[in-house]
């Protein structure tokens, strides 16, 4: 949803949430690593490797999402990102087929824990502090009600990628191509808004300004038509710039208190300030273009994102597609209230967020609709990220790869 990036995804994100930010404002997550080097790093020491018991109770939908990363690896495309330090294209394949081995076995709980433990190798991401802490928050797909033209009612449109805008072979946005063939950065989004220039590229028209920013920050929605038919939208590109979040700049100027803010906070105010929509969301100058997709959302492998199984990640730093451990803090409804609990679970690293630039940065998909969208606002959570590849010794005895056609 954010290659979307979506950003998808995405997507590829956006934070929407900073409270907690008074807890952790010590800590950098957004910090770069040098060049060349990449987030994970091989735990040698057995006392290190994290507990995955938990998460071995409840494996539902991880093999789908490891399907759907063997279908990415499938494609010969997928090889240009591998080898991923030592660990090859083919490595990375044979390591999801293991694993979904294990889990179509029947294991469970301790028993599936050894099994890993035994035949995985697990390396930890270095985090935005080279001890392994990194920033967990949400993202999600958003349902709005919508028109594939404009009425009175829907007016503010989601655009489809325009013409002019150059990429390059790996999907990086360059530029903007000009009549004579120069390629010049294209315009920041304030300017994209109150010119006309994208006149005419308009794909669905939502009823709300506020509506079509979030669809821009999650990197994907899904519109509901006047004959009730939801239609996803997909990110198609951005127009080069980094994600700005406007939530601080609202708490900063007082608009929310930092204490009360959230997405459903936002969505309040710009309710009750329609004027100031283009204000705020101006200054993230950010803006996604969509394309209408068939089926459910999907990340940046171009493969469905899945509840809690699918995380957005950093893909110049992390291994894209490949089997993933979190471990951090989550919430969940419980009759109708929102709680946090300490979450373990697999996912799969299978999307790329705006705002996810970093190893101390990973986005959790929480799913879709208005409940996924409180959810995923309630995440700003430190924990531990971990990727499980299959030991070489393992790898050896397993059959030869066929060919593909």
């Amino acid at each position: 949803m954010k290659n979307r990036i979506i950003l998808t995804v995405v997507w590829f994100i956006a934070v929407f949430v900073i409270t907690g930010c008074q807890r952790h404002q010590a800590k950098q997550y957004n910090r770069q690593l040098p060049p060349g080097e990449l987030a994970l790093r091989k735990i040698t020491n057995p006392e290190e490797i994290p507990d995955f018991t938990y998460g071995c109770y409840n494996v539902a939908d991880v093999p789908r999402a490891v399907s759907n990363s063997l279908n990415y690896l499938s494609k010969p495309s997928s090889k240009q990102f591998f080898p991923y330090g030592e660990i090859t294209h083919e490595h990375a394949v044979e390591s999801l087929k293991a694993f979904k081995t294990l889990i179509d076995s029947g294991l469970r709980g301790p028993q599936l824990n050894d099994a890993i433990r035994r035949q995985f190798d697990v390396y930890i991401s270095v985090g935005c502090d080279d001890k392994g802490t990194v920033l967990f928050t949400g993202y999600y797909t958003p349902i709005f009600d919508g028109s594939p033209v404009a009425t009175e009612q829907f007016k503010y449109p989601l655009f489809s990628q325009p013409n002019d805008l150059v990429k390059d072979s790996l999907g990086q946005i360059l530029g903007r191509r000009m009549p004579d063939g120069e390629t010049k950065p294209y315009p920041p989004r304030a300017e994209l808004e109150s010119s006309d220039m994208l006149k005419g590229g308009e794909l669905f028209w939502l009823a709300d300004p506020f509506e079509v920013y979030i669809a821009h920050v999650q990197g994907s929605a899904k519109v509901r038509q006047p004959d009730g038919k939801l239609v996803t939208t997909g990110y198609a590109a951005n127009n080069g710039y980094e994600y700005h979040s406007i939530s601080e700049e609202l708490v900063k100027e007082g608009k929310i208190k930092a204490d009360q803010l959230s997405l459903s906070a936002m969505i309040d105010f710009f309710r009750q300030n329609a004027n100031l929509v283009s204000e705020y969301t101006g200054r993230n100058p950010r803006f996604v273009f969509f394309r209408r997709d068939e089926g459910p959302p999907r990340g940046s492998i171009n493969e469905p994102v899945i509840t809690l199984r699918t995380i957005a990640t950093d893909k110049s730093i992390y291994p894209r597609a490949c089997l993933a451990f979190v471990s951090t803090t989550l919430p969940r409804t419980i009759g109708g209230n929102i709680y946090l609990d300490p979450y373990k679970g697999f996912a799969l690293d299978q999307d790329t967020g705006g705002a996810i630039r970093a190893p101390g940065r990973c986005d959790v998909y929480m799913g879709e609709g208005d409940t996924a969208g409180k959810l995923a606002g309630q995440i700003y959570q430190e924990g531990r990220l971990y990727y499980l590849f299959l030991k070489q010794t393992f790898a050896e005895s397993m059959p030869p790869l066929p060919d593909k056609q």
